[in-house]
């Protein structure tokens, strides 16, 4: 793994040993092609982080602000190395916070993102987040990864904007059902 562009491009990434299934590159450069300059500035939240790749990879293409929500041991320290490797790229200016918490049991702080990627465990984890408030920012944009054969419903609270299918991996585009939001072209 590593990121793919920016001002870290090249920078090599640590996945966690048996605790998580990494977003593959390819997987990565879809997404960040179909958000294009919305990247810029963001303030992301990575759930389920794992190694802290699609969070790294949005610091490098000019997120202004990354908070990683991590439970598992291996994976904390697995961001905590990728991200000892990407401070060492110069200019980097955004700011980085680590939480150790259960990404289904994060306690309202009163803080929003403007972009939000969560990587859940295969099966009914992805339906499961969906069913619960995010702290997404008006006009903010969640981006889920879910099996393919997994049946997620968006109910009420949210909208698919797009879904793309990579392999095995389905990445879905949801806005808050009130909030307009618009994808670079494809």
């Amino acid at each position: 793994m590593r990121i793919i562009a920016g001002i870290a491009k090249g920078t090599t990434l640590v996945a966690p040993r048996g605790a998580a299934r990494p977003t593959s590159d390819r997987v990565r450069e879809a997404v960040f092609s179909s958000l294009g300059e919305r990247v810029i500035g963001a303030t992301v939240l990575d759930l389920f982080a794992g190694s802290g790749g699609l969070g790294l990879e949005a610091a490098s293409r000019g997120a202004s602000a990354v908070t990683f929500v991590e439970n598992a041991r291996v994976s904390l320290d697995a961001i905590e190395r990728n991200l000892e490797s990407f401070r060492r790229n110069r200019g980097v200016t955004c700011r980085f916070k680590v939480v150790r918490a259960d990404a289904f049991k994060l306690p309202a702080a009163g803080e929003s993102f403007s972009l939000i990627f969560a990587d859940p465990p295969y099966g009914d984890a992805a339906q499961k987040l969906l069913e619960r408030p995010l702290p997404l920012a008006p006009g903010g944009l969640l981006v889920l990864e879910s099996a393919k054969r997994d049946d997620i419903t968006p109910g009420e609270t949210w909208s698919v904007k797009r879904d793309a299918v990579y392999g095995d991996t389905r990445v879905s585009f949801l806005v808050t059902s009130s909030g307009p939001v618009s994808l670079a072209p494809q």
